[in-house]
């Protein structure tokens, strides 16, 4: 427990005759207190009476509150701040129980239930207004500030949000170091108080970093441990407009506070009234489980303004793209770091380096057999002049996004696929020149339309341009959103890399499918995943919104390719079919390369016929870091499937299909770890076997070490 002094009791005791403003929750379980301590806000939370998070300070320090360009080099001046000097002039409390349907999502709808609470607050000396505004749900609280347009406070530029979350106890946390730049980190398990001694060791070099000393970033995961365990999950929604947010971390007290993405001046936001911040939320419940299934985030966000969501549809897909990755061709068509000038440069001038993935006969062969297996896309990367240098020149003009290399001929290509069924995904790597992509965003979208793409992978690879601004400061998390409305006029679907986790606004822009924004399937082949990896994520990175993890690696080592490599994915087969039902992406790729799946395609067949949307989720068991196992119901069917994945121990589980409808007959088609399966000795041993089953059938699964299984599910009658 902290250490609790003669001062500390003191200034708690202070403002006692202050009366709180309390809301509970709709069941009741939980409890919010906001109060003020001599003009200062804090708030609490209580869960079955016990404390969740205790008196934690709200506010906000400001640079001016005029909106000029700020002087960081000035020390901090209080009289500018929005963290004192309070008093409460009004109270407004609301509630609401809706149910409304993503467009795409894990469930057919979500349930919308809070109890709300918004504090009023004028900061006497100033005369400037603040609101407080508070939601408790059934699965914890969401609170935001914000700021009417008044007399007094027009515009503002914010130094530091300091929104605290105090926690009573030392935690187990499952956290990734703060980054302005990358999420792309591996998962590390420690208690709070163990944070920085583990921070230095708890990275390794991105083409784009901007570290924060002993910061985590959310959504940050957490466990309080013993006979009555609790699962708190720490994140934020809606962030627009607004800069995302790491964690400062306070080992000794077990505290957390904001700390928002700068731009390069040092200023974390221009606000002009009226406006709010993001959400901040603390889902927090007994079991893993629960956390897995909340969608608060989603219900903090807006329903969409789209008049026009037809286009929008889920999509499974492959891609010339895990043969670049994994080294054996390349992007670029001629010899890397050849000085290119793009609408100058003669490509027929330039000598191809023979390995360019993107040419007109590989790619015919991809979407051949993309279509004999039914998808419905193909991704091509490397389609596009600019790749010999297009990373590390700190280079705006990169990419045009409309010109194809020689050996790619877009409208042949784009006929043969249509011909066969098959939507070609156009890929725009941007190189972090968010102001060039902005240029060019109408004439490549164009060229989307005109030939029949209605998807787009995105990707912000190194430093953004503007120089000195952040992948997840205010003006970049502006660009992304003006990117979504933009695909949206043309009718396009964005599944981004690079850009900052979702934080559940696919509500809002529903076209904005799924990001990346945590560390893919492609770290297998640069420094590795953990076992672990995937066991973590659906309780972090997931909480949010889908991410396009790419799995579906059926080759596991890389020494196939390359004797004597020891880069290796480190899961068996099993288990990356298992990914597909754990992690939700409704942009579903299988990753491989044709000719590994050819040669398991009694294994590929779970991969054809896993669905990418649903109609229901269940979360059958659950614990971070351990194990995973969920059953799904597929949008619009009455077919089911099931996913379990386990860390580097090997585990029993029975599945208990008491979910499936009671009298109906079912058979089901079990793809499991072979006997003699092992992550690092024998990834690719399998077993497949079909059987019929009820909802009173039970059947045990033994998963190997990073092992796995996977269950197709479909009515017999």
């Amino acid at each position: 427990m902290k250490k609790f002094t003669v001062e500390t009791f003191l200034f708690l005791m202070i403002g006692l005759s202050f009366h709180a403003q309390s809301l509970k929750s709709p069941d009741g379980k939980f409890e919010m207190d906001f109060q003020l301590k001599q003009g200062v806000p804090y708030y609490n939370l209580k869960y079955n009476g016990k404390t969740v998070v205790e008196d934690s300070r709200l506010g906000l320090r400001l640079f001016n509150v005029t909106g000029t360009i700020p002087d960081i080099t000035k020390p901090e001046n209080a009289t500018f701040d929005l963290n004192n000097g309070f008093t409460k002039t009004d109270e407004k409390r609301n509630a609401k129980n809706e149910t409304w349907q993503p467009i795409l999502g894990e469930k057919k709808s979500y349930v919308n239930h809070y109890n709300e609470l918004a504090v009023a607050l004028n900061q006497t000396a100033t005369d400037r207004n603040i609101i407080v505004k508070f939601r408790l749900f059934n699965d914890g609280l969401g609170f935001r500030y914000e700021f009417p347009q008044q007399k007094n406070l027009n515009y503002f530029t914010i130094r530091e949000e300091d929104s605290e979350f105090d926690f009573p106890t030392d935690m187990k946390t499952w956290w990734i170091v703060g980054d302005y730049d990358s999420q792309e980190y591996p998962y590390q398990t420690t208690k709070i108080s163990e944070i920085p001694s583990k921070w230095e060791q708890a990275f390794d070099k991105h083409s784009s970093q901007t570290l924060i000393q002993n910061a985590v970033q959310s959504p940050l995961m957490l466990k309080k441990e013993g006979k009555e365990p609790l699962y708190i999950n720490v994140a934020e929604a809606a962030v627009l407009d607004y800069p995302a947010s790491n964690l400062e971390v306070d080992p000794q007290n077990f505290k957390f506070k904001t700390h928002l993405t700068p731009d390069r001046q040092g200023a974390k936001g221009y606000i002009q009234t009226p406006s709010a911040t993001p959400w901040r939320t603390i889902i927090v419940a007994p079991k893993a489980e629960t956390v897995l299934d909340s969608k608060m985030l989603f219900n903090l966000n807006e329903p969409t303004k789209y008049k026009d969501t037809s286009y929008i549809h889920p999509t499974k897909y492959m891609g010339v793209w895990w043969e670049m990755i994994i080294g054996k061709s390349q992007w670029a068509y001629g010899e890397p770091k050849t000085n290119i000038h793009i609408g100058k440069t003669d490509y027929s001038t330039i000598k191809p380096n023979g390995k360019h993935a993107a040419n007109n006969t590989k790619v015919k062969e991809y979407i051949d057999f993309a279509a004999e297996n039914g998808f419905d896309g193909l991704l091509i990367e490397g389609w596009n002049i600019g790749w010999e240098d297009w990373i590390n020149h700190s280079k705006e003009f990169v990419f045009d996004f409309i010109t194809p290399y020689p050996d790619f001929d877009i409208k042949m290509l784009n006929e043969y696929a249509h011909s066969k069924g098959i939507k070609l995904i156009m890929h725009h790597e941007t190189s972090g020149s968010a102001t060039n992509y902005e240029r060019w965003a109408d004439k490549a979208f164009q060229l989307m339309n005109k030939y029949g793409y209605d998807a787009v992978k995105t990707g912000y690879v190194g430093d953004i341009i503007p120089r000195g601004e952040h992948h997840y400061s205010q003006w970049m998390i502006n660009h992304y959103y003006r990117i979504a409305e933009k695909a949206n006029e043309y009718k396009i679907m964005i599944n981004s890399h690079e850009s900052v986790r979702p934080g559940g606004e696919s509500r809002t822009y529903p076209n904005w499918v799924s990001a990346e924004a945590a560390r893919g399937t492609e770290h297998e082949a640069f420094l590795g995943n953990n076992p672990d990896h995937q066991t973590i994520l659906p309780f972090t990175r997931w909480i949010g919104g889908s991410m396009d993890y790419t799995p579906g690696i059926f080759q596991t080592k890389l020494d196939y390719y390359f004797p004597g490599d020891k880069r290796f994915v480190k899961t068996t087969l099993a288990k990356q079919l298992a990914l597909y039902v754990v992690m939700y992406m409704p942009v579903q790729m299988a990753a491989d390369l044709p000719e590994n799946y050819k040669k398991h395609m009694d294994a590929f067949q779970f991969i054809k016929d896993v669905a990418a949307d649903w109609d229901d989720t269940k979360i059958l068991s659950a614990e971070p870091g351990d194990y995973i196992i969920t059953a799904r119901k597929a949008k619009g069917t009455e077919n089911w499937f099931v996913g379990g994945i386990t860390d580097e121990n090997k585990r029993d589980y029975t599945v208990d299909f008491s979910f499936l409808n009671k009298g109906k007959k079912y058979e089901a088609t079990i793809y499991e770890d072979g006997k003699d399966a092992d992550y690092i000795n024998n990834p690719q041993s399998y077993n497949i076997y079909k059987k019929e089953i009820t909802s009173k059938s039970k059947i045990n699964f033994k998963m190997a070490r990073s092992g796995g299984f996977a269950v197709t599910i479909k009515p017999l009658d």
